[in-house]
C-alpha cells in the first residue's frame, strides 16, 4: 500500500530526482540546538520527537516521457533496462517484452520508473518490490533525458534527493481504523442524556431542502487508510548503511525490528504505521529556508517496548 504524488514542484538548478521512498520504522527522540530562528528556544538545546524512515536505494528501470496536449498527459516514449530483476515481473510481466522506440524531440516532463529494494530490509515482511514514477527537475529537457539516460539500470540514493536540513513532503497512507461512528470519526457532541434513542448520533441529518443528505452531514464510515501529505518536514540527518547500529534501540523497534540499511530522521510524525511505504517529494509550500548545518547531541536508543 503507497500513496500517490500526483503534483510536483517547478525546480531550479541541475537535474535531479524530486522524490524518494522509503520504509516507516518508528519514533524516538533527540536532544538537539533548535534550528528555528523564531522559536522560543532557538539556540537553546531542546528534545524533539522523530521519526525513523529507512531508505535503502531505489533501482531505476525504466524512463518515461510524457507529452502534453489538450487532453493532459500521455506517454511519448517509454524504455526499460536491459536486465530487470526478476521479481518485477510479479509487479509488471510486460517490463521484460517492452520494444524500444526512437526518442521523440518534443516532450514536456521526464520520469524514472524506479523499484524498491525490500530485500535488504528485514523489518518488511514482503519482498516484492513496489514501482512508481519520480519526476526529473532540471533547466532543460535535454538535460533531465540525459540525467535519466545516465541513471537508467542503476540505483540512485537518498543523497541523491535531499539531505539534512532541508526540507520535504511526505505522502502517506494513515493508519487503517475501520467502521467507525459519528463520534470518534468526527468528534460530534454526545446529544443530552435524556434523548430518547440514541446518544451517540447526529442531531439532524440536514434541512427539508436540498432534499437530499449532504456529504458535509457527519456520518458513519470509513475512519483511517486515506492518503495525506505532510508538508514541510525537516531531514535532521541521513546516515548510509555503515552507520545503521546507531539508531537500532534495545529490543528493536516495536512492530519493525532492527533498521540494516540506509535511514533517515524526520523532525516529528509521518502518516502511517510502521512498515508501510512513504514518499518524499520535494517542497512545494517552502517559505523558511534551508539550515546549512545542525546540532544532534544525543539520539535515544532505550527501548521502546513499554517495560
Amino acid at each position: 500500500m503507497q500513496g500517490d504524488i500526483r503534483s510536483w514542484p517547478v525546480a531550479e538548478g541541475p537535474a535531479k530526482v524530486q522524490a524518494f521512498a522509503g520504509y516507516k520504522v518508528g519514533m524516538t527522540h533527540v536532544e538537539m540546538v533548535d534550528y528555528r530562528k523564531s522559536s522560543v528556544t532557538a539556540g537553546q538545546s531542546i528534545v524533539a520527537p522523530v521519526t525513523v524512515v529507512e531508505v535503502p536505494p531505489l533501482a531505476v528501470v525504466g524512463i518515461r516521457l510524457y507529452k502534453e496536449d489538450y487532453e493532459g498527459l500521455k506517454v511519448a516514449y517509454e524504455q526499460w533496462a536491459d536486465n530487470p530483476d526478476k521479481s518485477l515481473a510479479r509487479r509488471k510481466p510486460q517490463a521484460k517484452e517492452h520494444k524500444k522506440k526512437e526518442v521523440p524531440k518534443d516532450f514536456s516532463s521526464v520520469r524514472l520508473i524506479v523499484s524498491t529494494n525490500p530485500k535488504v530490509v528485514t523489518g518488511v515482511p514482503s519482498k516484492t518490490p513496489e514501482i512508481f514514477e519520480i519526476n526529473v527537475s532540471g533547466a532543460t529537457n535535454d538535460e533531465k533525458l540525459k540525467y535519466a539516460q545516465e541513471k537508467l539500470g542503476k540505483s540512485i540514493s537518498f543523497s541523491e534527493f535531499s539531505g539534512e536540513g532541508k526540507f520535504v513532503d511526505v505522502t502517506g497512507i494513515t493508519k487503517g481504523k475501520g467502521f467507525t461512528g459519528h463520534v470518534e470519526r468526527f468528534g460530534v457532541k454526545l446529544l443530552n442524556i435524556h434523548n430518547s434513542k440514541h446518544r451517540r448520533m447526529i442531531g439532524t441529518l440536514g434541512p427539508w431542502h436540498p432534499d437530499w443528505v449532504r456529504n458535509t452531514v457527519p456520518q458513519a464510515g470509513q475512519m483511517g487508510t486515506h492518503q495525506r501529505t505532510f508538508h514541510n518536514m525537516r531531514v535532521l540527518r541521513y546516515s548510509p548503511k555503515d552507520n545503521g547500529d546507531d539508531i537500532n534501540v534495545k529490543g528493536g523497534f516495536p512492530g519493525y525490528g532492527l533498521v540494516r540499511s540506509d535511514y533517515v530522521l524526520i523532525h516529528g510524525s509521518v502518516p502511517g504505521p510502521s512498515k508501510r511505504l512513504v514518499k518524499f517529494r520535494d517542497p512545494a509550500r517552502q517559505r523558511v529556508a534551508s539550515v546549512d548545518s545542525l546540532t544532534l547531541s544525543y539520539v535515544s536508543r532505550e527501548s521502546k517496548q513499554g517495560d
